[in-house]
């Protein structure tokens, strides 16, 4: 490529120059021959080839010494084309640069092209370019710096900085092979000269001659050459910036340095120069300043004081004081020069103290106008006036003073025109030192050297930091990481984490001796004297020392001026830096300064004054200073502040608004937050710097939430700001929230990193929290702990003073103000321990400081001069420190260890407990609300320990079961041996309140229900009496319920520890003190047969509780008890329980029975409530004689026994109350169930029984009428019992007996109440069902007990009809369904005692067969019929069935006429009664046709047995016939007669015959049951017919006639009467029917000759019955005439009577 554009070049001189210029066109043919003669390989190659043919660019110089611009172009363009490809010969070096030189004066492009070939020639020629030929080289270039072109010059110029920056450059390298280079000259310095080498020699004179030119002065190298100064400047600026080195090892330069330019540098600062000129001197000061101090020091302490002096208000422009200030910042930055300078002026003797002057001013500087910084009371957010822009959010939550209570304005200070330091309008875009194109200075802000003022003090401390803080890391072999830096203000998230889990530390890990994580204390550099950064360490620390003052000074002023917030967070980190620094040097007194007046930047007096006058306007607010006040008169904000407000405090603010009390910005909390930081990094090591990190935090705890009226809110990692949102605050309270949660996570992140300190420095920062508490006077802890002191430790009274120590504001508090503080100092308190926690408890109390917390904790909490809430927040602390402190001790394998942490924590409430009632009790009583809600507390903390520990609680079990007992007062004097000796009158402890006793449960609660077993037998016997009290106690009925159910419990679990049954010994005793003594005996059976018997008495006094569902629930407890282990317990055991425990109870329940007085008819609440315990207890009672009256009997006193409990049993009964006779009789009836034969209990025992059953129903008749009560319940055990007792009676069952057993029943049925939803129509009652089960199992072959039996059933047959009817609706017993069963009973019973003469005698069978007709002659009148068949049928099929089987045997049987009599009288009107029936009253859908044909049936199987036994008998009276004829008569009367037409009974039937008998028009109904009027009416036939012949018969015969004539009479009387009336109509069918078939019946019968008289004139044997009715007849034919059919039977009838006459 090269070779193509040489060959082009050169074609062109030779076109160009033929006729112009031959020379030039024959060394351009002849360079051009050389060029094409080279053979054409790489550019390496053409280029080597070239550089040797030291001609062939003679065409190019010739080119450009014709000075014509064409050939000039042409030859510069060749020649830099060589410089470039390495082709040009070295030889001709001269001869090219003198043609360059010569076209300086050519065109642009020519100049540009020599400019574009010198950089690469002197790169790639360097070695021969030296000398004269390197001054030619710079003056080539600058010649062209003075180009008018601007192109050109600006070309030049950066071409003759690279040139130059090249000669250095090559010093480095030569300095690199010094060895291999011999020197060539000589330097002058300032000791002489110096041999140097070449390019070290050109370097020295390039420089120094550039000194000379900025100067002003002729050069000695580069001659006929001039610089602009600010371009000379700029070189001298880049040769120092790039070869700084360089200087220092060539004294040479280093005399130029000290000789020219810094003499030059202090003149121009010291006279007034242009901007340019004065920026670019100030750059290359700063390099000096930076890089050559030690070879330029007393020039450098010139140019210090200058800088120094330079700053001062009158001293210089603005913009050069800024240009100044911005030149200290950065040298601030650099952490090394600092402590550089500090050891080379302010440390050495005779020097100038450089860096405290620095400092100074900067304290001056930002004092001087404090308009401009905005200084104030308080710091806030900058502004331009009206016109800026939007004020940012945090100005916004800053300048909110209308949010009275949550966000207060700055104090003083307007809301508008505020001045300040903000990145927005205090910064320039470049600074001053960067700006070299100006040539005016830029319009700086006035605030502008007050920001840079800042960023110095910031850089100051960071440089400080950075040096430091990493030495103070302890040796990372110990394997622990630590915090080197304390975390930045701004740099953690409001959104940090919460409160880190308790670390609970395994005991294995270190010793309870050795000092809590020693080896974790930061490291003080300062004892580091092995360290080879020791001097610079000592450095630090003088320089903090000495400049201490200056800085606080200076970041105090800051703190209060108006900053953004990125300035003010810078300012914040840097305090703080500084103060970590001190701190970690162990600086105290920087440290404390700082950190006091940090405090005062985050609670500013001000507005602690202004929340404590809203509490308590009458309060003084007096401001002090504090010790590091005004600290070389630097400090004092306020006279700042004064001396501005006559000025500019009217023109720029407006008067601030009062929208209520004023508290805490977003700036105070940034500060608070340094200030807890600082308290993370240097807490082991403040002691008792402690307490201004602490009441700061204390007190904006108190203004940030007293405003709230809420207290007790604190700062806290649990805790968060609720803030409201709305259109207007929600965005306006986001910053400070946000602000607020970082604030909390650094206090919690504090108060965690104390569990890195020491044992003594962590006690140092509890004692001065407690110091915040309040008064810690009382010792509990001391006075109470049974744990070894240490004789030597304080009191705390000589540890804790009376009134803790001012506040750091000096303003007096108020009680309100007291009460938050104190709140703070519990609440923190609590954090501390939970974070020390492991600590606390592996260590000794003394030493860990347990005991110094319990003090103070139980001191506050049973202070009656102390506020409640400040004694609950107390002790709601210990009871959360005791709670962590017992589970966290379980991570430890060593048991004897965690024994004695639980004792201790547990020990430590029973303290805080004792504490309440050690003073005076009645006082603690009296004032019970405060007290019983920190009692309440403490059991609630036993509760939560029980929970967590439990099972693993390894000791302590005493003091937790004196903790639940705190609930009773239990006088002291009290003990098991003094108690009274029956379990009925032990009298309970009274509690202390009802919420006490709720949350004492709860643990009792735990304990038994999961504990049990891990319970030590020496709190058995506590556990029994503590389950007592809960019982008896009257102030919560749940609680009492469950401790009865743990009496259960406790009993399985004792019962659980004994493989076989107690000791019979143990249960000898008879005394509960005996008891007692064997329950606190070694022997371990024994002890807990005796703690089992205990828990029985213990549980037997509950019964009698005044509550019936606790009673209740004892009753049932203690039975359940029985139920399950009554299997293991010996006779004898049983024995000792009967009497002990089960008599002992019956006896006081009946005690409470006679209390009440007797058994009323409407019992009162508390008699029903009695009642219902009896019934429990009498059901239990039943239980356990049934389950265990195998065991029971085997005892040798068990006749006694019973007899006791019979006794009972009969006072139960004699109160006559219903619900409780049921239930002994349900008792008697169970436990005699089981007895299977007499043998088991003997004779007498039963003897009692029976005696108890005979006393008659379980109720007077007089006091049934009266009572609402149902007495099913009662009757039907009671008929139960007898059941059972009848099993055991039946062998020596007499009449006597069953008599009284009849006569019973009959009463408990009779006065029997209605069961409650069942009626006994269809279904028997469930006692009938019993009653008749009853009946029934009697042994009928006694003499004379069926006949009583047969007379019971008869009379439960009648009472349906014997008793009066229930009203319709009414629920009152019908006995129908009895009635019913009983007819079947009574019928198989007769049936089966047919040969007994005694039921024939003694008068039974009659009063059956009364009381079966009483159910029949109900037929159809009767209403309360249930199912079928009715009960008129039934006791009709009895009646007939019994009638069968006995009327066969009474002629035999039955000699007694008398008896006779009424037996055939009562057989006659039953057969009435199932003849006859009210058909018009029969219910509508009664089937009278099926009823009819039932009733035939019955009759004809009757009258198979009634007519031969009336024909036959001869003692059967004629009355008896008489009435049987006479009930056929009257039911074969078809159609109903007018009664006039009957017959009255005892009557002569024919009399009728002779009345008149009147004709009716209308037409009778005919009978509906007119087959059985027609069957009656046969019969009648049939009775007077003739038979054969007997005198019974013919009586029977002559008993019937009348009444058949009688009949046959009345229906032709009728027939004569109606049918004339008729006239033509035919006679009602049914009565023509009736007519035909009795004249067919008359015509046909032939009568017994001596049932009819004779009549006079009349001679016939059987048909008189027709003589008699001839009149009758004869007028019958004549009415007949139109009916042919009654005419026929009429003509006959006639005939056959006139056979009788003869005719």
């Amino acid at each position: 490529m090269t070779a193509q554009i040489l060959s082009s070049e050169l074609s062109n001189l030779i076109q160009e120059s033929k006729r112009k210029n031959s020379e030039l066109r024959h060394a351009a043919e002849e360079s051009l021959t050389q060029l094409k003669a080279l053979p054409s390989t790489s550019e390496t190659q053409l280029a080597a080839d070239l550089s040797r043919r030291p001609d062939f660019i003679n065409p190019f110089l010739i080119a450009c010494a014709t000075k014509n611009a064409k050939f000039s172009s042409i030859g510069v363009s060749c020649l830099q084309r060589l410089v470039v490809s390495r082709g040009l010969p070295r030889a001709r070096l001269r001869d090219v640069l003198e043609a360059l030189s010569e076209s300086t004066s050519l065109g642009v492009e020519v100049q540009l092209k020599i400019l574009q070939a010198l950089p690469p020639l002197l790169q790639y020629f360097a070695e021969d370019l030296q000398g004269d030929l390197l001054g030619k080289a710079l003056r080539i270039c600058a010649a062209l710096l003075n180009s008018k072109l601007g192109v050109v010059s600006s070309t030049s110029a950066a071409t003759l900085q690279q040139l130059v920056v090249s000669v250095f450059d090559k010093v480095v390298t030569e300095d690199e092979k010094a060895l291999q280079i011999p020197t060539t000259a000589e330097a002058p310095t300032a000791d002489g000269s110096v041999p140097v080498r070449t390019a070290a020699f050109d370097a020295y004179r390039v420089f120094n001659d550039i000194c000379l030119l900025t100067e002003g002065q002729k050069p000695q190298f580069l001659r006929s050459t001039t610089l602009p100064q600010s371009f000379g400047l700029e070189l001298l600026e880049s040769i120092l910036a790039n070869h700084a080195g360089l200087f220092l090892t060539h004294m040479e330069q280093a005399n130029v340095l000290r000789t020219h330019l810094m003499p030059f540098i202090i003149k121009s600062l010291s006279e007034r120069h242009s901007f340019p000129t004065t920026v670019r001197t100030i750059r290359i000061l700063q390099i000096l300043l930076k890089k050559h101090i030690s070879i330029l020091a007393s020039e450098c302490e010139m140019a210090f004081s200058l800088l120094t002096h330079m700053l001062e208000p009158d001293a210089a422009p603005l913009w050069k004081r800024a240009v100044c200030m911005e030149i200290i910042r950065d040298l601030h930055a650099d952490s090394g020069l600092i402590r550089k300078i500090y050891q080379q002026y302010d440390e050495s003797e005779g020097r100038k103290t450089i860096l405290k002057d620095q400092l100074a001013v900067l304290v001056r500087l930002a004092a001087e106008k404090p308009n401009v910084i905005g200084l104030s009371h308080q710091s806030t957010m900058p502004a331009q006036g009206s016109g800026g822009k939007d004020a940012s959010g945090e100005q916004v939550a800053l300048e909110a003073g209308g949010v009275a209570g949550i966000i207060g304005g700055a104090v003083g200070v307007s809301d508008a025109h505020v001045s300040g330091i903000s990145s927005q309008f205090s910064t320039l875009r470049v600074q001053c030192l960067d700006q070299l194109d100006k040539a005016e200075p830029p319009s700086l802000p006035d605030s502008y050297i007050y920001a840079l003022a800042l960023s110095c003090i910031n850089s100051f401390s960071e440089g400080l930091a950075r040096f430091i803080l990493p030495l103070t890391i302890p040796d990372t072999r110990s394997k622990r990481r630590a915090r080197p830096e304390t975390p930045d203000a701004d740099e953690q998230s409001p959104t940090a984490d919460s409160e880190k889990p308790v670390r609970v530390a395994l005991q294995r890990k270190f010793s309870r001796r050795h000092s809590h994580r020693r080896d974790q204390l930061p490291v003080n550099p300062v004892k580091l004297l092995d360290h080879p950064l020791y001097a610079d360490i000592k450095t630090s620390a003088a320089i903090i020392t000495d400049c201490w003052p200056a800085v606080l000074a200076t970041c105090s002023t800051f703190l209060y001026a108006a900053l953004d917030a990125e300035y003010y967070h810078n300012l914040v980190r840097a305090f703080q830096k500084f103060t970590h620094v001190a701190g970690l040097l162990e600086l105290s007194t920087p440290r404390d300064a700082f950190l006091t007046t940090l405090g005062k930047a985050a609670v500013p007096s001000q507005i602690l004054a202004a929340n404590l006058s809203t509490t308590a306007p009458s309060t003084p607010t007096v401001e002090s200073h504090g010790m590091f006040a005004n600290a070389k008169g630097l400090l004092s904000v306020e006279s700042l502040v004064s001396q501005s407000s006559g000025t500019s405090a009217d023109r720029q603010r407006q008067p601030s608004v009062d929208a209520g009390t004023p508290t805490l910005t977003t700036r105070n909390l940034l500060c608070l937050r340094a200030l807890l930081n600082l308290g993370i990094a240097l807490g082991p090591i403040l002691a008792q710097s402690w307490s201004i990190i602490l009441e700061t935090l204390q007190q904006a705890d108190f203004i940030l939430f007293a405003s709230s009226r809420k207290g007790g809110r604190t700062i806290g990692p649990n805790q968060r700001v609720e803030v409201q949102t709305g259109n207007d605050t929600g965005n306006l309270l986001a910053n400070f929230g946000g602000e607020i949660t970082a604030v909390e996570t650094a206090a919690s992140r504090m108060f965690e990193s104390t569990s890195e300190f020491p044992n003594n420095a962590f006690v140092g920062m509890l004692r001065a929290l407690c110091k915040l508490a309040g008064d810690g006077s009382y010792e509990p802890a001391r006075r109470l702990s049974k744990a070894p002191r240490n004789p030597e430790s304080k009191s705390p009274d000589q540890e804790l003073p009376h009134k803790r120590l001012p506040s750091l504001s000096g303003i007096s508090t108020t009680a309100a103000s007291q009460i938050q503080e104190n709140h703070f100092a519990l609440v923190k308190l609590g954090d501390l321990a939970r974070v020390n926690m492991s600590r606390l408890i592996y260590h000794e109390a003394g030493e860990s400081g347990w005991e110094v917390l319990v003090n103070q904790l139980v001191s506050v909490s049973s202070s009656t001069e102390t506020d409640s809430s400040v004694r609950l927040r107390a002790a709601d602390t210990l009871n959360q420190m005791v709670v962590i402190a017992a589970t966290s001790s379980l991570v430890s394998q060593d048991v004897e260890l965690r024994t004695s942490v639980q004792r201790r924590a547990l020990s430590a409430l029973k303290i805080g407990i004792a504490s309440l009632y050690a003073t005076n009790q009645e006082e603690s009583v009296a004032s019970s609300s405060v007290d019983d809600e920190i009692h309440r507390l403490a059991l609630e903390a036993l509760r939560s320990i029980l929970a967590d520990c439990g099972d693993p609680l390894a000791g302590g079990w005493d003091i937790a079961f004196d903790i639940v007992d705190s609930v009773f007062d239990i006088p002291q004097s009290s003990t098991h041996d003094d108690r009274e000796e029956t379990p009925i009158t032990h009298k309970p402890s009274k509690s202390r309140s009802p919420k006490l006793v709720r949350s004492s449960f709860g643990s009792l609660e735990i304990i038994c229900s999961d504990f049990l077993s891990s319970l030590p037998s020496t709190c058995d016997l506590v556990l029994i009496d503590t389950l007592f009290n809960f019982c008896s106690q009257a102030d919560d009925l749940n609680i009492s319920l469950t401790a009865v159910t743990y009496f259960w419990s406790l009993s399985d679990f004792l019962q659980g520890r004994n493989d076989s049954s107690f000791d019979d010994s143990v249960l000898k005793a008879r005394r509960e003190s005996e008891f007692i003594d064997q329950a606190k005996g070694n022997d371990p059976k024994a002890s807990d047969a005796a703690l089992w018997m205990l828990l029985l008495l213990r549980l037997t006094a509950v019964t009698t509780d005044r509550r019936p569902e606790v009673r209740n629930g004892a009753i049932q407890s203690l039975f359940r008890i029985f139920d399950v282990y009554g299997d293991r317990l010996s006779p004898l055991a049983w024995e000792s329980c009967l009497r002990m425990t089960i008599f002992n109870m019956i006896e006081a329940n009946l005690a409470q029975q006679n209390e009440l007085g007797p058994s009323r008819s409407v019992p009162t609440q508390d008699e029903i409530a009695w009642n219902d315990t009896t019934k429990v207890m009498l059901d239990g009672i039943s239980t356990l004689f049934s389950t265990y009256l195998a065991i029971l009997v085997r005892q040798e006193g068990f006749a006694l026994s019973w007899e006791i409990l019979m006794g009972y049993l009969g006072a139960y009964l004699e109160r006559q109350c219903l619900e409780i006779s049921a239930k002994v009789f349900a008792l008697l009836r169970d436990v005699i169930a089981k007895v299977e034969n007499v043998e088991q209990i003997g004779a007498s025992s039963v003897h009692l029984v029976w005696g108890l059953w005979t006393k008659g129903i379980p109720i007077s008749k007089s006091a049934v009428k009266n009572s609402k009560s149902n007495n099913q319940d009662a009757y039907i055990a009671y008929v139960q019992l007898l059941k059972e007792i009848y099993r055991l009676i039946e062998a020596d069952l007499d009449v006597e007996r069953v008599r009284e057993i009849s006569n019973n029943l009959r009463e408990c049925v009779w006065y029997s109440d209605t069961p409650a939803y069942t009626a006994d129509i269809d279904y028997l009652t469930a006692l009938q069902s019993h009653t008749l089960d009853c009946v029934r199992m009697i042994r009928k072959d006694v003499p004379g007990v069926p006949s009583i039996i047969i007379s019971q059933l008869a009379d439960f047959v009648s009472l349906p009809y014997i008793k009066p009817s229930p009203e319709p609706g009414s629920h009152e017993l019908t006995f129908v369904a009895l009635s019913k069963a009983s007819m079947e009973i009574l019928e198989a019973c007769i049936i089966q005692h047919l040969q007994d003469q005694d039921i024939y005698t003694s008068g039974a069978l009659l009063v059956s067969l009364s009381n079966l007709s009483m159910a029949i002659n109900g037929k159809y009148l009767w209403r309360l019929e249930g199912k079928d068949p009715p009960t008129w049928k039934r006791a009709t099929t009895a009646t007939v069935s019994i009638l069968e089987s006995t009327l066969p045997l009474l002629p035999r049987i039955l000699s007694d006429d008398e008896e006779l009599k009424k037996l055939w009288n009562q057989v006659i009107s039953t057969t009435d009664s199932i003849v006859a029936a009210e058909s018009s009253q029969a219910p509508a859908n009664t089937d009278l046709l099926a009823d009819q044909n039932f009733d035939m049936e019955a009759f004809h199987r009757l009258r198979v047995l009634i007519t031969p036994a009336l024909g036959a008998a001869t003692t059967i009276p004629d009355s008896t016939r008489r009435a049987y004829a006479e009930s056929l008569f009257r039911n074969s009367i078809i159609h109903a007669s007018d009664p006039w037409e009957l017959p009255e009974p005892g009557t002569e039937p024919l009399s009728v015959l002779a009345k008149p008998r009147w004709g009716r028009t209308y037409d009778p109904h005919a009978s509906p049951r007119s087959r059985m009027s027609y069957a009656c009416l046969d019969e009648l036939f049939g009775l007077v017919a003739v038979h054969d012949g007997s005198s019974n018969r013919i009586k029977l015969a002559q008993a019937a006639a009348p009444y058949l004539i009688t009949r046959a009479g009345i229906s032709l009387r009728a027939y004569l009467a109606d049918q004339p009336l008729r006239g033509r109509m035919p006679q009602p069918a049914s009565q023509r029917v009736e007519l035909l078939y009795i004249l067919s019946k008359l015509i046909d019968l032939d009568s017994e000759p001596k049932a009819i008289p004779e009549a006079p004139g009349v001679n016939s044997m059987h048909k008189k019955h027709l003589h008699r009715l001839f009149p009758l007849v004869s007028k019958a034919v004549g009415v007949a005439s139109r009916d042919q059919g009654i005419l026929a039977k009429l003509t006959q009838a006639l005939d056959v009577v006139g056979e009788g006459f003869g005719v």
